[in-house]
């Protein structure tokens, strides 16, 4: 699972469409820098510095696991690409976007290139009034003092006006439509690293598989013929208990809750591993749990060739994980595919992401996302 990051940016424009252009931004922003979660009002305040038009100025938090160098690079791009042409005349100048990098974290960063947090940013108002939307419970690294205690603080006296509120794209994905999403798929397919994503970015409930914790697992990998049948019933007991415990504790009608597994895979694997009579054995006890079982509003299954699970379970290092066969995780996929073919009452997406790379390439996530808005009744 890759860490993210919090970050503010700042946006203005005080040419042409200024507000096309913020939104075109903010559009801008979370389809290839990372996922914007909240935005500011919109508020138009004076030229600062400088005698020009006046600006609209926003700020944005956005969720991203790239690096403070990284995002002000692809900061600078989208300017470029919005349309932003820089002149080598010294000073402040009127400008059709600007995006700054305000804060990110905590975190003090000094290079050549990047200071944050903001250096001026405590001397701004259509900086600070902005952030103190967004609702964050962020302190100055430096200053050590909140928003509000920076605004109090703050000499400039601008008059800046609120224009009005601003949509963002997760406006368009309301994922509490549904009270229960189960992601899915292959060993290193990346469904807690995609589950865990989707919850910090619309503010969700976790329900996390707990495989690290079981002690068969090492040893099924070194003898599968002799642990097998000791993993999957220690796996379904411990799926049954963790579901019926953490569910318990969300209320599904008013929670968001959203789980990198869903029970079914128990008989998925155990039909894989197990030999033909204890496969049998198992079903037996599966079914009775399994009727007691909340099913899932939305069932997303991550399909991944082989090769790139391969690569993946690679390149997380697991030890124990190391020799798995291909022919396995062709097992896997298929008793998957041919599970969600056989059910009729369950609301199924199928995502391909063997091309995809939601943890790195923010375009890919929000693809995934917007397959799962076409699933929201």
């Amino acid at each position: 699972m890759s860490s993210e990051h919090h970050v503010v940016l700042a946006i203005g424009s005080n040419q042409g469409d200024r507000l096309e252009r913020v939104n075109a931004a903010i559009a801008h922003i979370h389809r290839h820098i990372g996922t914007v979660v909240k935005v500011s009002k919109l508020y138009e305040t004076p030229a600062w510095g400088f005698d020009a038009d006046p600006f609209y100025n926003c700020a944005v938090l956005i969720h991203t696991g790239k690096p403070a160098h990284e995002i002000l690079d692809l900061a600078l791009l989208a300017e470029e690409a919005l349309g932003r042409v820089r002149n080598s005349e010294s000073g402040y100048q009127s400008r059709t976007i600007d995006i700054d990098v305000i804060a990110f974290n905590e975190d003090i960063i000094t290079t050549d290139k990047l200071h944050v947090p903001h250096p001026l940013m405590q001397e701004r108002l259509f900086v600070l009034l902005p952030m103190r939307d967004l609702e964050l419970d962020w302190r100055h690294p430096i200053f050590q003092k909140y928003l509000h205690e920076l605004l109090d603080l703050s000499a400039d006296k601008s008059v800046c006006k609120v224009i009005g509120e601003l949509h963002w794209p997760l406006n368009d994905i309301p994922l509490d439509r549904f009270r229960y999403i189960a992601i899915e798929g292959n060993i290193g397919a990346g469904k807690t690293t995609l589950a865990c994503k989707i919850a910090a970015d619309f503010n969700a409930k976790t329900v996390l598989e707990r495989f690290a914790d079981n002690p068969f697992l090492p040893k099924f990998y070194e003898d599968q013929g002799r642990y097998a049948f000791p993993l999957e019933m220690s796996f379904l007991a411990d799926r049954y208990q963790q579901i019926s415990d953490d569910l318990a504790q969300f209320d599904l009608f008013s929670d968001f809750v959203i789980a990198d597994y869903h029970i079914f895979k128990s008989l998925i694997f155990a039909k894989v591993t197990l030999q033909e009579d204890e496969y049998r054995l198992y079903r037996k006890l599966f079914e009775i749990i399994y009727k007691e079982m909340p099913k899932p509003d939305l069932y997303v299954y991550l399909y991944q060739n082989t090769e790139r699970l391969l690569e993946n379970i690679r390149t997380r290092g697991r030890g124990y994980e190391q020799e798995i066969p291909a022919k396995y995780l062709d097992n896997i996929n298929r008793g998957y595919l041919d599970y969600i073919k056989s059910q009729t009452d369950l609301n199924v997406l199928i995502i391909d992401v063997s091309d995809k790379d939601f943890v790195k390439n923010q375009e890919d996530y929000v693809f995934i996302l917007q397959q799962i808005q076409s699933k929201i009744p």
